[in-house]
């Protein structure tokens, strides 16, 4: 009678972990995550002066420099772009074009930029070892 025993009836643990729980939770990271990617702005909110001039094509990761009505220069390396004082721009630039001195080099402006600002900029950049300087612009509405 011993096979009656408590002992012998007791279930053994299971060894499967549940992974609804888990799958729920990715399922809301991906609605958030779809939901909040088209709010990311990638660039600076500038307007740039429009004209007739023939676009580059396609070139590689350029590097963005962008001024804002104020003054104000942004640098864009691929990744969102980040406020930088012209000291911080010239070692980044250097840096940069120290390990791909071929990089495109652009320089956005708002239409309300002093003239100033973009000479002030293209300096820097020519002190970072910057041999080329691309302008960027809109073209013109049809």
């Amino acid at each position: 009678m011993e096979a009656d025993s408590p002992l012998r009836r007791r279930r053994r643990p299971m060894a499967e972990i549940n992974v609804v729980p888990y799958i729920d939770v990715m399922l809301v990271l991906l609605i958030i995550f779809m939901i909040t990617a088209p709010l990311l702005n990638l660039g600076v909110e500038v307007e740039l002066p429009q004209g007739n001039a023939e676009s580059l094509g396609d070139i590689e990761e350029p590097l963005l420099v962008t001024i804002d009505r104020d003054g104000n220069l942004y640098l864009n390396t691929g990744d969102a772009p980040e406020l930088v004082d012209p000291q911080t721009l010239t070692e980044r630039v250097r840096i940069i074009t120290g390990r791909n001195p071929d990089v495109q080099v652009l320089v956005g402006g708002d239409q309300q930029t002093d003239y100033r600002y973009i000479y002030e900029t293209m300096v820097v950049l020519q002190q970072a070892g910057v041999a080329s300087i691309g302008f960027m612009g809109d073209p013109p509405d049809q």
